[in-house]
């Protein structure tokens, strides 16, 4: 199942991308359907576990019947958002997850290369996400080394504290794409990883949550990055060092992850700042995120 966060005029609903493309509004379909609603929106939804996803398939089988045709439109008159516009708190997100990122941002400031013994955990705050499509604006007063990286997006689903790994895909409710703009010169300046990371709209979302039932094996995924059609980036999912369940399992230690909470896990080689000479997003550059079995999430790049 594939869900969307979606506006359509003026009002902003959630749904899913039916097989022909259109999208079922669930709130309306349920309404329409004498159906308790699922959710108020994407994390009420996800809240709602196996009740909402149940009611969720049930009108995706009823979507060809005339009482539910109110409540689907066609992709060309929705503007697709973040599928969790404001995350009810930070997004999470792992550093220096794949070796062969972890070995050329070594390269580059001229140090041994050393693989990390965990987790290393920063967050981006709610301010940061936006949608498919959506701009990013370059600020040069605040920072000229603004970088992508492209990342698989875990969305958890329930609730959990102190979770094993063996337990971590229990706790998983579906994937997305995070594009984790950076600023390289205030990540660098700052001698940590929140300003750098944490700018307004350095966390494009989208296009969708893929339910984990559509991804038995994310290990499998592909991730690639390309910048105006040029790639930078391509990897596997199977190449990080930290795997998903090590990740919930040391995120989860002593700290509570809830329904809709996203992990952002880590990004492959390629970011601008390790290429020779450097390349930094400018203005008219165009990034798209593609991760296989989920889709693509564009971002522009304008000026201030």
């Amino acid at each position: 199942m594939r869900l969307v966060t979606f506006s359509r005029g003026g009002a902003t609903a959630y749904g899913l991308i039916l097989k022909d493309g259109k999208v079922l509004d669930l709130a309306k379909a349920a309404s329409l359907a004498g159906m308790p609603s699922p959710g108020h929106d994407m994390i009420g939804f996800i809240t709602g576990g196996a009740n909402s996803l149940h009611a969720a398939h049930r009108l995706e089988d009823d979507a060809g019947s005339a009482k539910l045709a109110p409540a689907i439109a066609p992709a060309s008159e929705v503007k697709l958002q973040a599928p969790i516009p404001r995350p009810a708190k930070n997004v999470f997100c792992i550093g220096r997850n794949y070796l062969e990122h972890v070995a050329e941002g070594d390269r580059v400031r001229g140090v041994q290369t050393k693989l990390p013994e965990v987790p290393q955990i920063f967050t981006k705050p709610p301010t940061a996400v936006i949608g498919p499509d959506d701009e990013f604006r370059i600020e040069a007063a605040v920072s000229t080394r603004i970088d992508y990286e492209v990342e698989l997006g875990v969305v958890i689903g329930t609730y959990g504290r102190n979770i094993s790994a063996a337990n971590a895909y229990d706790h998983v409710f579906g994937y997305t794409i995070v594009n984790d703009v950076t600023a390289r010169d205030l990540q660098r300046r700052h001698e940590q990883w929140f300003k750098g990371k944490g700018l307004d709209r350095s966390c494009p979302m989208g296009p969708c949550i893929v339910t984990k039932d559509e991804i038995p094996n994310p290990k499998e995924l592909e991730l690639s990055l390309t910048v105006n059609g040029q790639q930078r980036q391509k990897s596997k999912v199977e190449m990080m060092i930290f795997d998903i369940p090590a990740i919930i399992q040391s995120l989860s230690a002593g700290l509570t992850l809830e329904p809709g909470d996203v992990i952002a896990t880590g990004t492959p080689s390629g970011v601008g700042f390790a290429m020779d000479p450097p390349q930094f997003l400018k203005p008219g550059d165009v990034t798209v995120c593609e991760i296989s079995k989920i889709g693509k999430l564009t971002t522009k790049f304008v000026g201030a």
